[in-house]
């Protein structure tokens, strides 16, 4: 089987490949190739592969590495899709575009995901134009943010075949399980949403509903990571443990305080400590290590302007190992691969999965995966403020895509303005303009 990662300079390939080496199935990935603009990335990544295959003992997939889109998904089985158009620089400019305006500045959620979304859409469609003519049987599996819209485009050419993930919602299940002290495989967890907007409501295990437990101890609720986020109190009050991500909804002007306390942004901090990682050189060896101080920096880092602020203290040892979205994509794969029924969390295409929302809008829910792909299980219409923020998002969401689509100027300043977040036209046109002079990648989209 030929797996093809598009993005494949990235910093966590490293982790699909760890993943792969770890699988000695009859239907393994026996072809990997790596894609990527960059060939000094390429070769960066390509030496720390070499010695993980090395400190692993057995032998990994085939490696190619590719510069050339076309001869890099021609004859793949599956296409993992990890682009980051704009590089972190893009990501700098979405942060401080936004705070500079008083708004929340952040990759994924409010004008920040608007602008990436904005500048990476019309690659993603690209990308599903090249791999409908050169791979028409492979399966798209989308790791790039924001994962909802990137996907959403990519189905507008390849329909079903394309499938969005994150890392999110499994790690959210993981710290529930523990805190309920149950066997997270005998489970059902009961999620929806949109991609960083998604609430769990519910967590069976032999049909009962478990989770009212868990939110009723307020001193259990603070041992995972949500609790301390947002409080016992918060998510008593709503009856669900939300996605991290609602932070950036639920306690807005303290995200935003947090992050101008910082002395960087998050985009900054990674920029220059990627910067130090892949300026180096020499062995194998040393690039590994580099790689994995770097990857574990980067996740005891992770969302630290929110904890810091609301007192949530330190990642759990647990959530530090890496890993998550490698995961979830090889399950996925697997299911298909090998018609093996699985159920995952996935952004797919939402039918009537979810009420007032378009049967082709994306949606983040639980999906039942064998050979036919995945397909949306039945689920619970959202509570009403939960359903009106999702189809507030969604409009922004597609309205970005039509802008990203057609080139045109005031559509992109109407989905900034209409975010939530945002909420202001000048506002919103001021964030646009910065990006415009900013942000080459943006640029060329409406030229």
């Amino acid at each position: 089987m030929r797996l093809t990662v598009l993005g494949g300079g990235g910093f966590r390939v490293p982790l699909v490949y760890r993943a792969l080496l770890s699988d000695d199935s009859d239907s393994r990935v026996h072809e990997l190739v790596l894609h990527d603009v960059d060939p000094a990335r390429l070769r960066r990544v390509g030496e720390v592969l070499a010695r993980l295959e090395a400190k692993a003992g057995v032998a990994g997939p085939t490696l190619r590495l590719e510069t050339d889109l076309t001869a890099a998904v021609k004859g793949a089985d599956f296409v993992f899709s990890a682009i980051r158009v704009g590089g972190l620089a893009g990501r700098v400019c979405d942060e401080r575009a936004a705070l500079a305006e008083g708004v929340l500045g952040q990759e994924t959620t409010g004008a920040g995901g608007v602008c990436y979304g904005l500048r990476t859409v019309p690659v993603a469609m690209e990308i599903a134009r090249t791999v409908k003519q050169h791979a028409p049987d492979a399966y798209v599996i989308n790791f790039t943010n924001p994962a909802g819209m990137v996907t959403e485009a990519m189905a507008k050419v390849l329909g079903d075949r394309v499938v969005g993930i994150c890392d999110s919602p499994v790690g959210l299940f993981k710290r529930v399980a523990r805190a309920l002290d149950v066997d997270r495989s005998r489970a059902v967890f009961d999620y929806a949403g949109l991609n960083h907007l998604g609430w769990l409501r519910r967590v069976l295990v032999d049909g009962v509903d478990v989770l009212p437990g868990l939110l009723a101890d307020s001193d259990k609720l603070v041992t995972i990571e949500e609790g301390r986020l947002f409080g016992a109190p918060l998510l008593q009050s709503i009856g669900a443990v939300p996605n991290e991500y609602l932070w950036y909804w639920y306690c807005t002007k303290d995200a935003i305080a947090g992050i101008e306390a910082a002395h960087e942004t998050r985009g900054e901090f990674l920029l220059r400590q990627q910067a130090d990682f892949y300026a180096g050189s020499g062995r194998a060896g040393d690039a590994y290590e580099a790689w994995e101080r770097t990857r574990r920096d980067r996740e005891e880092t992770y969302m630290a302007d929110s904890r810091d602020v609301s007192g949530a203290g330190e990642r759990d040892e647990d959530d530090l190992e890496g890993g998550g979205y490698d995961r979830v994509a090889l399950e996925l794969m697997h299911a298909i691969a090998r018609d093996e029924r699985a159920t995952l969390v996935l952004n797919v295409r939402n039918g009537h999965t979810l009420p007032g929302l378009e049967a082709d809008a994306v949606i983040e829910v639980p999906c039942v995966v064998d050979a036919n792909g995945p397909r949306a299980l039945p689920l619970d219409p959202l509570a009403p403020h939960a359903a009106s923020l999702v189809a507030a998002v969604k409009e922004v969401e597609r309205t970005a895509i039509e802008a990203a689509t057609t080139g045109s100027r005031e559509l992109a300043v109407r989905a900034l303005a209409l975010h939530p977040l945002v909420g202001s036209v000048t506002t919103a046109r001021r964030i646009f303009d910065r990006q415009l002079h900013e942000v080459p990648d943006l640029a060329r989209v409406f030229g």
